[in-house]
């Protein structure tokens, strides 16, 4: 990386937003992979735990705009104080009062939907302090803080085992308070901050069809991905009788690839142009799923099906951001809220219909047919609006986007 970028802006900041995003994303997704194990003392059913599983993800992304909003108005830095305190204090609840009801996991998801929202708080304290031509490098590193859905994967199911599943949340409130404490020392809200949004502005992103496409196709990729990483250790479980810890290393092995494309699918798509990817990625991601729902004997050909399909859907992800600041440069503050939103929501569905129609049917098979059939949808979608796209964008940024 250029020596001009690490002049350009604040790296102890940008240090700061990628370690706050990665454990807010950790503790986010820490009742997936302990899924199992709650289930099994608090005997929940599949469709419960589907729930307990995807209440995170939908209060997450409900809560991105609330906390865009709070960082419009205070700062980055506040609002990302703000959530971290309320991510504390509910872990810190959790750990001393106990999870001992169905009802309790759906409050602790409530809670932990603050972490979900660090998107909205990372992401613009980066960005801020960094010129046009380094936004690229500047997002990639403080995005990359999705990673810390790996570590939870890889980690919470062991300590669970050692430890028990109600001591992860006392636990976790480890790195978390470190991470809180270089926050406030290290972070710094850049001199020149874009004007806060209002209500409206949002009303008026709603208005313009495309907007609806590109939530679309999100709810999609990232959906895909945090729905099956948040779904992939009950199923493992279910569908294999792998243990807890096992199941945690299969899925953390598919959110890993996931995560890992997500920087590289922005630099494909830099290369290839962004819908020609995403159209390669919405095939690729669709035919793995639809294997994986014939119920493969293999418990390693479903993992090398589901490592397949999140490589394709962390591509996905790059490569819808790779398109948004071309059809929406001056509103891409307002647009990255909706599209998160958009991708959380699709994450919750996918989760929680997965444990549905396991619940009613005794399998999973529907519901990856189910997901597959969405993934051919938006490449059909893709493919229609792309000629429209190639006329109304603008020569310059069908250029860029080589489509």
């Amino acid at each position: 990386m250029s020596s001009s970028f690490w002049k350009a802006g604040h790296t102890p900041t940008l240090f700061a937003a990628f370690l706050y995003f990665d454990l807010s994303f950790m503790v986010w997704y820490v009742l997936g992979p302990l899924a199992v194990q709650i289930a099994t003392d608090l005997d929940l059913t599949a469709q419960e735990r589907g729930m307990m599983v995807a209440t995170p993800i939908l209060a997450g992304a409900i809560l991105r705009l609330l906390m865009g909003f709070v960082a419009d108005l205070l700062s980055p830095k506040t609002a990302g104080i703000i959530g971290q305190l309320i991510v504390i204090v509910t872990l810190l609840l959790a750990w001393q009062l106990g999870i001992n009801s169905y009802q309790h996991t759906l409050l602790l998801g409530l809670g932990l939907g603050f972490a979900g929202a660090a998107f909205a708080v990372s992401l613009p304290l980066a960005s801020q302090w960094y010129p046009p031509e380094h936004q690229g490098k500047a997002m990639g590193i403080a995005g990359a803080g999705n990673s810390g859905t790996v570590l939870a994967a890889l980690f919470a199911p062991g300590l669970a085992y050692l430890f028990g599943w109600q001591n992860v949340f006392g636990l976790a409130l480890i790195p978390l308070v470190a991470t809180l404490l270089i926050f406030i020392l290290l972070a710094r809200n850049a001199p020149q901050r874009a004007k806060p949004k209002s209500p409206r502005d949002y009303l008026t992103a709603l208005n313009d069809r495309d907007s609806w496409w590109f939530m679309f196709f999100y709810s999609i990729t990232f959906g895909g991905f945090i729905g099956l990483a948040s779904a992939l250790p009950g199923y493992f479980s279910d569908q294999y009788a792998l243990d807890p810890v096992m199941a945690g290393y299969y899925t953390a092995a598919c959110v890993l690839a996931g995560s890992v494309m997500r920087p590289l699918g922005g630099a494909l798509a830099d290369r290839i142009g962004g819908i020609r990817s995403l159209l390669w990625m919405y095939c690729i991601a669709a035919l793995c799923i639809a294997l994986v729902g014939f119920n493969l004997p293999s418990p390693v050909l479903a993992l090398t099906l589901f490592v397949a399909a999140m490589l394709a859907l962390g591509t996905g992800n790059g490569s819808v951001f790779q398109l948004v600041p071309q059809r929406f440069r001056q509103e891409i503050g307002v647009m990255t809220g909706l599209i998160g939103m958009a991708g959380g929501i699709g994450g919750f569905l996918l989760a929680a219909g997965l444990g549905t129609i396991k619940q009613q049917t005794g399998d999973y098979q529907l519901g990856l047919w189910l997901f597959a059939l969405l993934g051919l949808l938006a490449l059909f979608g893709l493919g229609s609006v792309k000629q429209r796209w190639r006329t109304t964008w603008g020569s310059a940024a069908m250029t860029s986007a080589r489509v």
